[in-house]
């Protein structure tokens, strides 16, 4: 399982989160929501440092990552995260893997 993060949503993240050079953002399962991988359950985001790195990607000296426990959630899809000019956010997409 991969991330692939654009250098347009990271900065998004940086900015937003106001977070600098060596920070950490997690991605993890929470309940309620919407997923194409999981009925019922979504993404959330926050700035804590890792325990357990299941997946992670460094892009402008941010680690992003998702903790070992939550690989469940991505059902075998790499997690692909772009910025979506129009809405002015990042985007979500889980690719397949393989």
């Amino acid at each position: 399982m991969n991330i692939h993060i654009s250098k347009e949503a990271a900065a998004w993240y940086k900015e937003e989160l106001n977070i600098k050079n060596g920070d950490f953002v997690r991605f993890f399962v929470r309940y309620g929501g919407c997923s194409t991988v999981q009925s019922g359950f979504s993404l959330g985001i926050s700035t804590e440092e890792p325990v357990d790195i299941g997946a992670a990607s460094n892009l402008d000296e941010i680690t992003f990552y998702i903790e070992e426990k939550d690989l469940w959630y991505f059902d075998n899809h790499d997690l692909v995260i772009t910025y979506h000019s129009d809405y002015e956010e990042p985007v979500f997409e889980y690719k397949k893997m393989g």
